[in-house]
């Protein structure tokens, strides 16, 4: 495996060497569980998912850490505003994005800190960087030093004169481009004791310090949305450098959901919640069309669009499908190595997807001459570069053929009678009738295809949608 990723923070193409042998450690930024997730706040998941198989399928012991951050002023605020203990709103929505992310067929993460349960390990790290001079205590908050960390601005490019942290502006900053790394304790607000007065974490500190504590001072990825350059991923860099660690080695970022051209968030009202999708669209095909673009691309959506990728989609499926019920299995194969160029060339998914539809293109011809173990063999690999993107159609977590095949036979015995008039029909050559049968069974959302054996029926859109 010769994998190349392109890293923002030299902003060039590297070939990925991991920090030990044969053991991948990565980070993602998870969820700031104020709301409802919506298709951009999952991307990422995705994005990474994909990132996490192909270092698994080479055999990488694979150490995944996605945070979750539950506390948080928007969170404080949302819970306010709905009248509701903050501990609570914050535990509503993290099972919502955990829920989420399953129904999208997103691995379970080696571990999911939270950030409450961390107060400890955050407050050491603000110890170890006010002795080393990074950081300073003052009236209860506690700051980072901007200026005291020379490389300030090396992932973002930000120069120093431009950086503007986005906070409220205190009293106690002695320059306002330092940022909170400790929020003294307000009335009414959730509350943790340390050395400089009960308060709360600042949200960059809370991934710096639950990074450390997982995977070590140093590891291997760090992955998080193109939003989270600066300041979030700036900041996390200085605070753990200045602190004395090597943080991570590699940095990737995934693009944005768009609509309209703006990024996809609350606050311009444009969202599309996960649970709103899915009812137009079954979960794989939603994980189909979030996963289809490359990664640091953004992904513009529209209906349109969403339509485009089930529709692709379903024409891969069809084919595993139709190779699955004349041959009764279709063992995973092995990926060519045309896809494997692809995903190694910084997760060039598109490209891959290019492959797959060749394949199936090449599937569907050799199934039609009627070569079954040779049709068997490439939706073998089709299976397996789908395992790979988290969309195989008859992986477990989407199959439910077993579940079914009590309707599906009884099902298969109406349609071959339908098809059983249509071929009498012509037969006879009464073509309108022919045509009628077909027709009735395309508006029931049944596919028939004329192979040299006879035509075959497969579910299309509609009856697919139902299952």
């Amino acid at each position: 495996m010769t994998l190349r990723l392109f890293d923002t923070d030299t902003r060039t193409m590297r070939e990925f060497t991991p920090l030990v042998p044969g053991r991948a450690s990565v980070y993602l930024c998870g969820a700031t569980v104020q709301g409802q997730p919506h298709i951009g706040h999952v991307r990422s998941g995705v994005a990474f998912d994909v990132l996490r198989r192909w270092l698994l399928a080479h055999d990488y012991d694979v150490q995944f850490i996605r945070n979750v951050t539950d506390i948080d002023d928007k969170i404080l605020s949302k819970a306010a505003e709905a009248g509701r203990p903050w501990w609570e709103w914050a535990a509503t929505h993290e099972r919502a994005f955990d829920s989420a992310y399953e129904t999208l067929g997103v691995l379970a993460p080696s571990a999911e800190p939270r950030a409450t349960g961390h107060i400890t390990q955050m407050v050491g790290l603000m110890e170890r960087l006010i002795e080393r001079g990074h950081a300073y205590a003052v009236g209860g908050d506690v700051y980072f030093d901007v200026l005291s960390w020379p490389n300030y601005g090396e992932l973002s490019g930000h120069k120093l004169d431009d950086v503007h942290q986005g906070e409220t502006p205190t009293r106690g900053k002695r320059d306002p481009r330092d940022f909170t790394l400790w929020k003294a304790a307000k009335p009414g607000e959730p509350s943790w004791p340390s050395p400089w007065g009960p308060g709360r974490p600042g949200w960059h500190l809370e991934c710096s310090a639950m990074a450390e504590f997982y995977l070590g001072s140093e590891f291997d990825i760090h992955c998080g949305g193109l939003d989270l350059v600066f300041p979030h991923h700036e900041n996390e860099i200085a605070q753990s450098k200045a602190a004395g660690d090597g943080f991570a080695r590699y940095w990737l970022h995934n693009g944005w959901v768009t609509l309209g051209g703006d990024k996809m968030s609350k606050s311009l009202g444009n969202v599309l919640s996960v649970p709103n999708v899915l009812t137009r669209v079954r979960p794989v095909e939603l994980r189909f069309y979030l996963g289809s673009a490359h990664y640091r691309s953004m992904l513009e959506y529209s209906d349109k669009a969403l339509d485009d990728a089930v529709s692709s989609y379903q024409r891969i499926e069809a084919f595993v499908q139709r190779v699955l019920d004349r041959a009764g299995a279709v063992p995973v194969g092995k990926w060519t190595d045309t896809f494997a160029a692809a995903l190694d060339e910084d997760l060039a998914v598109p490209k891959a997807l290019a492959e797959i539809h060749n394949v199936v293109h090449e599937g569907n011809r050799v199934l039609e001459s009627g070569a079954l173990e040779a049709a068997v063999e490439l939706a073998g690999q089709v299976r397996a570069m789908l395992g790979i993107l988290g969309v195989d159609p008859l992986d477990e977590h989407w199959y439910r053929g077993a579940d079914n095949s009590a309707a599906l036979g009884a099902l298969d015995v109406l349609i071959r009678t339908e098809l059983d008039r249509r071929a009498n029909a012509r037969a006879e050559k009464n073509w309108a009738e022919a045509d009628a049968a077909r027709d009735r069974l395309i508006a029931a959302g049944i596919e028939v295809t004329d192979t040299p054996q006879g035509p075959e029926w497969s579910l299309g859109a509609a009856s697919g949608k139902a299952n």
